[in-house]
């Protein structure tokens, strides 16, 4: 159990991933789930990190709690949820093989850790991916099912923590808005996905090795 967390601890809520990549968008998902569902007082903070690696470190200045969300090669059965806390999360992360972004996280809990910033406390929520290489493509059904379950894991983190959603909260506008559009949430994003006939999803073949 984590003791109650003093009023003043700021938490920061972080999905990560490429959300155009099949199960590499589950950390983004997440957190969009989390943000149209609930919203909390001004201690903790909701954010769509993408890609964006080493660009990150400054948004872990002053936060007591990390939660990530993220999909990660645990060499488990797809849909697979591993729960990884604290100290050994950045020793988990430089020891085994992830997705295209690995790198860039390991160097932003890294640098953190450098200038004093790496927060206390760590909760890594991460889920087995089924499914890398399709583009345009969302989360395989293993991976999406393991979305509730990821939510209530750090949900019970925070409440361990003495922080709950606030009553009566409406969706938050700011996780909501953090697409660039609208078509990008979720929901939209697979209904409006064209068929294989219409978008091609391998490669451009002017670029492709001819095979021998």
């Amino acid at each position: 159990m984590t003791p109650d967390a003093p009023h003043n601890d700021r938490v920061l809520i972080l999905g990560i991933g490429n959300i155009l990549w099949a199960d590499e968008g589950f950390g983004v998902r997440c957190v969009e789930t989390l943000g149209a569902r609930h919203s909390f007082d001004d201690r903790v903070r909701l954010l769509d990190g993408g890609t964006q690696g080493i660009y990150l470190v400054n948004q872990l200045e002053d936060v007591d709690h990390l939660i990530i969300f993220d999909a990660i090669d645990y060499g488990l059965p797809p849909g697979s949820l591993k729960i990884v806390r604290d100290r050994e999360v950045p020793q988990f992360l430089g020891a085994k093989k992830m997705s295209l972004h690995q790198v860039g996280f390991q160097e932003v809990l890294a640098m953190a850790d450098l200038l004093g910033q790496l927060p206390a406390n760590l909760l890594l929520i991460g889920v087995q991916p089924e499914q890398l290489d399709d583009y345009g493509g969302s989360l395989s059904p293993a991976v999406k099912s393991m979305i509730e379950p990821a939510l209530s894991e750090a949900l019970g983190y925070l409440a361990d923590s003495g922080i709950h959603p606030l009553e009566n909260h409406l969706a938050s506008a700011e996780i909501m808005d953090a697409h660039p559009h609208a078509a990008l949430r979720l929901g939209d994003y697979e209904h409006g996905r064209p068929s294989q006939a219409a978008a091609w999803r391998h490669g451009d073949a002017r670029f492709l090795t001819p095979s021998v």
